[in-house]
């Protein structure tokens, strides 16, 4: 294939309700995995609001500046995804496998920071599921352990996507490199892409910046 030959749109997919079955399939299964993520973060918000007085603050739990940075890496490994599909509508297959590259960069230094992040907590500041920080516990004796349960919960589940993602883009990019590739997938990847970082703003401000 040529660093410049345009691939089309849409190869080898039929259309369901005027867009690709492939784009389709990606849809129902965002819509119905956003759901998930509804869920998770809606028992995080009623127990937060429940307990509202005894709820650690954010700030005294957890690196904020740290996780901060970490969503600036996220949110720019979506800006080199839009960037990539460019590439790919453009035909630019050298532009594309960098792109791809970078995006994959991206997500697994997110995930080597989250595992960064909870190794401080769980063996630094003893932040696991049964217990809070000693000095949370020692200015609010009556911290729920709920925050720990909920913590993890929310972001190990966001973590699993951002790996599914980080595996899904490395198979495409795969895929680039030995010519079989179109628009179209690298549409649908990019919306998985897109849907994981957007999650991740979500559960940032919620988990991180609300106190």
């Amino acid at each position: 294939m040529s660093e410049a030959a345009a691939v089309p749109q849409g190869t080898g997919s039929k259309p369901v309700m005027g867009v690709t079955s492939g784009k389709f399939a990606m849809w129902l299964f965002l819509g119905s995995d956003g759901m998930s993520f509804m869920g998770l973060i809606a028992t995080y918000v009623a127990l937060r609001w429940g307990q509202h007085e005894i709820w650690p603050k954010p700030s005294e739990s957890l690196a904020i500046n740290l996780t901060a940075f970490n969503t600036f890496v996220l949110i720019c490994s979506s800006v080199s995804m839009v960037k990539a599909f460019a590439a790919a509508r453009a035909g630019n297959v050298a532009g594309l496998k960098f792109w791809l590259f970078l995006t994959i960069v991206g997500g697994a230094f997110f995930l080597g920071v989250q595992a960064y992040e909870y190794n401080q907590l769980i063996f630094h500041e003893n932040l696991t599921l049964t217990t809070l920080p000693a000095h949370v516990i020692e200015h609010n004796p009556n911290a729920t352990t709920l925050f720990g349960a909920t913590f993890y919960g929310l972001t190990c589940f966001h973590g699993f996507h951002v790996l599914s993602g980080v595996i899904y883009l490395s198979v495409v990019l795969i895929l680039v490199f030995l010519g079989s590739w179109t628009v179209n997938r690298i549409e649908i990847v990019g919306l998985y892409w897109h849907f994981v970082d957007l999650v991740w703003i979500v559960i940032f401000t919620i988990v991180y910046l609300v106190e």
